[in-house]
């Protein structure tokens, strides 16, 4: 039986939030370099979770704050990821 569950996002009050789903473990890497080429000032922090393997939150960013915020959020969000990894299986 599929479980939905809210989860709390936390982040500074000043900050924007992007949420999303890939599948390639480059993509924090990838993300950095776009936000890092394309607003050379912006301060930012990225985490992601693997869904497979060790299950790492691997994470980037400028700001150390940041990316603690980010990684927190992304652990948080971590159950939601696991109980749909069945479903995609199914595609």
């Amino acid at each position: 039986m599929l479980q939905m569950k809210a989860v709390r996002m936390e982040f500074p009050a000043d900050a924007n939030i992007i949420v999303g789903q890939s599948h390639f473990i480059k993509t924090v890497e990838d993300l950095y370099e776009a936000v890092a080429t394309s607003v050379p000032q912006a301060k930012f922090g990225l985490a992601f979770n693997e869904s497979s393997g060790a299950c790492l939150t691997r994470t980037e960013g400028n700001d150390q704050t940041l990316r603690d915020t980010a990684v927190r959020n992304a652990q948080a969000l971590a159950c939601m990821a696991a109980a749909m990894r069945p479903l995609s299986r199914l595609r």
